[in-house]
């Protein structure tokens, strides 16, 4: 490896063959440029899916009542189904249910306080329901269970709220805000990586809104976990669940448009799906541009062997060792993978880094690839190109020099 002669003989190789040495690097550097690329644009799409999905429990179940479609015990199809405070004690006492809450929908959005009033979303919810939306408090807390028992005029409000009706530097935590003209003291801000339209939003007891606002005992939907459940238990507890209400409402428990069901841990399995689908063709695609780029060396060194038939028996003839012959070739093998591998990442790597700052962020976000993969796949690569030059290598000395000598 230290011979500078052995070198100086590498380099005059390159120099008289620049076209076909110039195509093989080409070949190399572009597999792993390629492969760079596709496995940072494969981990964009992916974190762009966790991020789609940062605002909700990924093992959640949301049940919304529909309209009944088919015929059942006497019942005639077409009616609409409203659920009650009755039908969220029963759903949480299912086994395998975890953190549960039910939403009541109010006739009121209005919100004041002093001068300002305006329109926000206004959710009236159980305490699980933080657990539910990955609600993040930055100061006060989130509703709880004696605010539902005490039906207690609270309200947790978005950042957003807080930056509109209170004034820079205010403290909101103790201060009153009107919710369709009924008076609310608000008890804790919250942050919401949902987006803006998350953050402006305000967070009642539900059992409060139901008797202010004349809700009765009406839900208007239901959302659970189901813990540490995987796919098929959870399936398991969304199918309990649908029979429990088939059985107080009356409808069948096969009729797809009476409920409404949406199994988040069934959505985000079904996307890992496609997500480890293209992190497989990524590497499949990778892998056979390396292997190109591997047979590219390959057939450069059997041709760079047959070329220098003579030189080989010349250099047999005056003394040199099979080893000298193995050792000159495959060092040229080597070295242009190396280099060509080297220069491959290193185009990869700026590429993916400048595709970061122009690529809109909701299509791919973040593109990054794990240098410690790249690297990997670049000393595989040597190796591979290194070994392919060993058996045209292995075939040069071996020549009988007289054989050599006489080759035209």
């Amino acid at each position: 490896m230290f011979n500078l002669d052995l070198w100086q003989e590498i380099w005059g190789t390159v120099r008289r063959n620049k076209l076909r040495t110039a195509l093989t690097g080409l070949a190399v550097a572009w597999g792993i440029f390629m492969l760079v690329a596709l496995l940072a644009f494969g981990k964009g799409l992916h974190n762009n899916v966790v991020y789609e999905l940062r605002d909700d429990a990924v093992n959640s179940i949301w049940i919304i009542p529909g309209q009944t479609s088919k015929p059942w015990q006497g019942h005639q199809p077409g009616r609409f189904l409203k659920f009650t405070d009755e039908d969220y004690e029963e759903i949480k006492r299912v086994p395998g249910v975890d953190k549960i809450t039910s939403r009541y929908f109010p006739p009121a959005s209005t919100v004041s306080r002093g001068a300002k009033t305006t329109s926000f979303d206004i959710r009236t919810v159980h305490p699980d329901h933080q657990v539910l939306e990955n609600t993040i408090m930055i100061s006060g807390r989130y509703l709880n269970d004696l605010d539902i028992a005490n039906r207690t005029k609270v309200a947790v409000i978005g950042d957003e709220v807080r930056d509109f009706l209170f004034a820079p530097g205010e403290q909101p935590l103790g201060q009153w805000i009107a919710v369709g003209g009924i008076q609310f003291q608000v008890i804790g801000v919250f942050h919401d990586e949902g987006g803006e339209g998350e953050r402006k939003k305000i967070f009642l007891p539900i059992t409060t809104a139901q008797m202010a606002f004349g809700g009765a005992n009406h839900v208007d939907m239901i959302m659970f976990t189901v813990g540490n459940a995987g796919l098929g238990e959870s399936m398991r507890i969304e199918k309990q669940v649908r029979a429990l209400l088939a059985e107080r409402h009356n409808f069948d428990p096969e009729d797809a448009r009476a409920l409404r069901m949406w199994n988040n841990l069934e959505r985000f399995e079904d996307i890992a799906t496609i997500i480890l689908m293209i992190q497989l063709f990524v590497w499949v695609v990778g892998g056979l541009t390396i292997l190109a780029g591997i047979v590219g060396v390959s057939n450069i060194m059997l041709i760079a062997v047959k070329e220098r038939t003579r030189e080989i028996g010349v250099r047999k003839a005056l003394g040199a060792p099979p080893r000298a012959i193995l050792s000159m070739i495959t060092q040229e093998a080597l070295v242009l993978t190396g280099v060509a591998g080297y220069l491959g990442l290193v185009g990869g790597v700026t590429f993916v880094e400048i595709a970061r700052r122009y690529i809109p962020s909701d299509i791919i976000r973040d593109p990054t690839v794990d240098l410690r993969i790249a690297f990997a796949a670049t000393i595989l690569l040597v190796i591979a190109g290194t070994l392919a030059g060993f058996f045209p290598a292995w075939r040069a000395a071996r020549i009988n020099p007289i054989e050599a000598l006489r080759d035209e």
